[in-house]
């Protein structure tokens, strides 16, 4: 007797979504920025099926309309549905032309849904003793099944697929007939397609009706057994039950047909396939396409002989429906950067690896004498602490050959691990090998306090992938199973979770540790042999090897130096700012007539809006009370005294908590100074970012945030802060790249910008510029680089919106080529995907297309303000490396202790100053030239506020 056929039925749009969602916090986006997330989730939901299962038959249904006859009969059906994302609007073109390719029949009825289509067909190819299997997550799917018809379902994460025949839903429902199932949704509804059930009834109350009585017409016939509530709820809406039933009920008579020979699962048209992948740049996801459909007998040559051949590919291995790891080949190699399936995804247990521990003695010898013959060595640290300062090394792990690695554990004694260093300075201070790593900064100044410098050429994956893709997390397990489809050993299960119950990695097993630390080292190069090339497909590489690299190597030695604080000063403001903050409390407690918690939200939007009334429709927030946020009070303020009042108390509250009360704990007992950690992967413009603590978002608009600049103070009284600002950078960037004549002659002629505008906008002569006039002209200024609006323009100004508006057409009219420079960057975004800044530094706008106007909106304003913002970035990295260079080179005693947007902060030896003056401004002035010159101010002082 044959084998029964299998026809597999996929739930397009389910899994298409479940792809855009699984990948919701790293979009996949191409060089062209767009969204690629919902495609490629799709694509490895379907490779990962048809790999696993080889089934006989294979269709796609897609809804096409939406259903007519449920909103005929319910015009409210699905109405609650937010609207579909772009990425998976402009997904779905592409996957039917990818299926297409794959002689994979393209289910689709106008009017009717796909869960209509799969229903249909199910019944058809039972009635042709087929087995359906239904993929996908819908438990709604569960009244289909019969006897031959399952739900073929993807589990959570990483989980596999679970089959769903008859007494999987009579267990999971707690009903005898799947087709109770219907009546299960008509009576408890369904929120996300908006069947309304019956009110009050939800899925507990619904199971024990169906154990009662059976259906929902059999609960209707016995209402008289109900009481109380529920009695008069379900007897007063027994029509409601009942169209809920209906619009729940899955059709089984579209007019659609199931042919066995058309649903054949035949050999894709491979070339057309890859054609459609490389458009998309799926790279590692076309081998595993590839494999998929390879034959046993020529895997190497697979695409070749599938374009030649008519012949059904013949799988080298078949899973059964719920299996766990499943591998085509026994070993996968090299798949993938786009197949990062959940399903398939490889593991240091089922990967072929060679990671050995070194001992000490002649090992270490013969170890060392084979580390000095390599050209390139991807290196990984181990230590007591993710605080480089305080870190101690356990162990390094090396790397030279991808699935090969060794690890050199370190001796707890000082003096021991000193002399095990010893040992390996030839390797690190060799300039001709090449040192790879994951974060490498962090490697770098462990090492420091070994005093061992890590010298010749570097690459850092986590820099070079945030050049390819900025917009993604950069950290190695994403980057693992992203590119290489494979999961890391967690740090969790070596040393256990956040706590104080947290193991040291001294504590780890030296196995445990070798199989950790080596992993690492290895997936590093692997992701390095990656990124190399992608570098240059982005064309990113020489911002790569000209800033980014060596800007490492100057963030390190910053951060090693940190900045002395003053505590005791910390201290006093901290009891001044308390005095302030009871007396503001003190204040709103006047104005509002009672005493309330203004920290509190709710209470807050209570007292300003329900009981003092002062807006007549007040914003609410989702959850349905009083919005409170800073935007909405902000508007405000001007023309209520209590708003003032609570925006200052808010801010006098954060500025305690974050920095006056928080700055003396992050003092390093070692080293008594601040150590600030700079982040160069965060920021999509290419901006630093700072953090533990955080000096880059310090308030300088008021009186006491500046006080907090106070704080910070020289090394000794040998030395002074120095603090060099960029005057006005972005302004001169702009008018630099948009060619604006008038603009630039004004920074040529060294005029004021802003009086300049001023005297140009409002036809005045300069030396008659008022005060307010100088003010709204800045407001624009830099209100243009962010897209300011005549609204946005109103609110930050006492100018009413229809002068902000006059104001903002005079400004174009004034700057005409200003504004042909924005909307030149507007289309530029909108056919390359991405805009740049002056060297070359993407960003990667998806939304620049965006049929939804906000969202299009918000990429329209960083098409202009990114290549600005970033360019600004970018020349201050240039001015910091040449800076640390001449330091370096000049064994000046002189240090670069901090950098905040547009300055940097040094600690300059007394005796040095006026050399060093004139080489930090030459320095940040020449960074780079435009046909605008750059302006660096100059001031030095007892600490950061007097030097600012």
């Amino acid at each position: 007797m044959s084998e029964q056929k299998r026809l597999f039925l996929v739930d397009a749009y389910a899994l298409i979504f479940r792809g855009y969602y699984a990948f919701i916090k790293n979009p996949r986006i191409n060089s062209k920025g767009v969204d690629t997330s919902a495609i490629m989730g799709f694509m490895n939901s379907l490779l990962d099926v048809i790999k696993r299962e080889r089934p006989d038959h294979l269709a796609v249904c897609f809804d096409k309309g939406g259903s007519v006859d449920r909103v005929e009969m319910f015009e409210e059906y699905k109405a609650n549905r937010d609207e579909t994302p772009e990425a998976i609007k402009v997904a779905v073109p592409y996957i039917q032309e990818i299926l297409k390719a794959m002689h994979i029949p393209i289910m689709v009825k106008e009017g009717y849904e796909a869960d209509d289509v799969i229903g249909t067909l199910s019944v058809q190819a039972e009635k042709q003793g087929y087995q359906t299997f239904m993929v996908t997550p819908d438990k709604d799917f569960a009244q289909l099944v019969t006897e031959n018809v399952f739900m073929y379902r993807p589990k959570s994460f990483g989980g596999g697929y679970e089959t769903w025949g008859i007494p999987e839903v009579q267990k999971k429902f707690e009903v005898e007939s799947p087709l109770q199932v219907i009546d299960l949704l008509g009576m408890m509804g369904d929120s996300s397609d908006n069947i309304p059930g019956l009110p009050g009834v939800g899925e507990k109350t619904a199971k024990k009706f169906i154990q009662a009585y059976g259906s929902i017409e059999g609960l209707f016939e016995n209402i008289h057994e109900l009481k109380g509530k529920m009695k008069e709820k379900v007897e007063s809406n027994q029509e409601l039950g009942l169209l809920s039933k209906k619009l729940a009920t899955i059709m089984l008579d579209v007019p659609v047909e199931f042919d066995e020979k058309d649903f054949e699962l035949n050999t894709p048209d491979i070339e057309k396939v890859k054609e459609i992948f490389q458009e998309l740049e799926f790279r590692r996801l076309t081998e595993n396409f590839i494999k998929t459909f390879a034959t046993e007998e020529d895997v190497t040559n697979a695409t070749t002989e599938a374009s030649k051949t008519e012949e059904k590919p013949k799988p080298v291995a078949k899973a059964t429906a719920g299996a766990g790891q499943f591998s085509l080949f026994g070993n996968d190699g090299d798949v993938s950067e786009e197949n990062i399936s959940e399903f398939t995804r490889k593991t240091a247990e089922t990967t072929s690896h060679f990671y050995q521990s070194i001992a000490p003695g002649m090992a270490t010898k013969l170890f060392i004498k084979n580390l000095m013959n390599q050209t390139s060595v991807c290196f990984d640290t181990e230590t007591t602490s993710i605080n480089p300062i305080e870190a101690q090394l356990v162990g390094i792990a090396f790397s030279w050959e991808t699935g090969k690695g060794f690890y050199l554990p370190f001796p707890e004694n000082n003096d021991d691990a000193q002399e095990l260093i010893e040992q390996l300075r030839p390797f690190f201070e060799n300039d001709a090998i090449e040192k790879i790593g994951q974060n490498l900064k962090y490697d770098i100044k462990v090492l420091a306090k070994y005093n061992l410098q890590v010298k010749g050429k570097l690459f850092d994956t986590m820099l070079a992938h945030y050049l390819i893709n900025p917009d993604m997390r950069h950290n190695m397990d994403v980057l693992a199973e992203t590119y290489l489809n494979y999961t890391p050993i967690s740090i969790e299960t070596l040393i256990g979770k956040k706590g104080k119950n947290q193991l040291s990695m001294r504590d780890v097993p030296l196995d445990k540790q070798t199989e950790y630390a080596v992993e690492d080292a290895d997936i590093t190069l692997q992701l390095k042999e990656h990124f190399q090339n992608e570098l240059g497909e982005a064309n990113t590489q020489k911002l790569f090897d000209d800033i980014e690299i060596p800007l490492l190597r100057v963030l390190a030695s910053m951060e090693l130096e940190g900045i002395n604080l003053d505590t005791e000063f910390l201290n006093t403001l901290s009891v001044e700012l308390t005095k302030d903050i009871s007396n503001l409390e003190q204040k709103i407690y006047t104005e509002a007539g009672e005493e309330f918690n203004i920290a509190s939200p709710k209470q807050l939007g209570d007292i300003l809006f329900e009981k003092m009334k002062l807006v007549d429709k007040p914003k609410k927030t989702k959850t349905g009370q009083y919005s409170t946020a800073e935007d909405v009070l902000s508007y405000l303020a001007k023309d209520h005294e209590i708003i003032q009042d609570i925006l200052d108390f808010r801010g006098l509250s954060k500025l305690k908590s974050t920095y006056v009360d928080a700055l003396p704990l992050q003092v390093e007992p070692t080293t008594g100074r601040v150590h600030t950690d700079y982040m160069q992967t965060v920021a999509a413009t290419g901006r630093l970012s700072s953090n533990n603590p955080n000096l880059q978002n310090i308030p300088i608009r008021t009186e006491r945030g500046r006080q907090v600049r106070k704080a910070f103070i020289p090394r000794n009284e040998d030395y002074t802060l120095l603090a060099a600002d960029y005057s006005q950078i972005e302004l001169r960037i702009i008018a630099a790249l948009s060619e604006e004549e008038t603009m630039i002659e004004a920074f040529k002629n060294g005029e004021d910008i802003h009086a300049s505008t001023a005297s140009k906008v409002f036809n005045v002569p300069i030396s008659e510029v008022t005060r307010e006039q100088r003010s709204n002209a800045k407001t624009v200024n830099f209100g243009i680089i962010y897209g300011v609006s005549a609204f946005g323009l109103s609110n930050q100004t006492n100018l009413s919106r229809s002068e902000s508006k006059e104001l903002i057409d005079t400004y174009y009219e004034t700057y005409p080529k200003l504004k042909s420079y924005i909307g030149k960057q507007v289309d530029f975004a909108r056919d390359h995907g991405y805009v740049q800044t002056v060297l070359g530094r993407r960003r990667y706008l998806k939304d620049i297309n965006s049929r939804n106007a906000v969202v299009r909106g918000a990429a329209e304003r960083n098409a202009v303000n990114a290549p600005i913002q970033g360019s600004a970035a970018d020349i201050i990295k240039i001015a910091m490396i040449n800076i640390h260079n001449k330091l370096e080179a000049g064994q000046y005693k002189t240090k670069m202790l901090l950098q905040v947007h547009d300055e940097l902060v040094f600690d300059v030896f007394k005796a040095e100053l006026d050399t060093i003056k004139t080489l930090i401004k030459s320095e940040m002035e020449n960074a780079y030239k435009l046909t605008v010159p750059l302006v660096v101010d100059l001031d030095t002082g007892d600490n950061w506020l007097e030097a600012h």
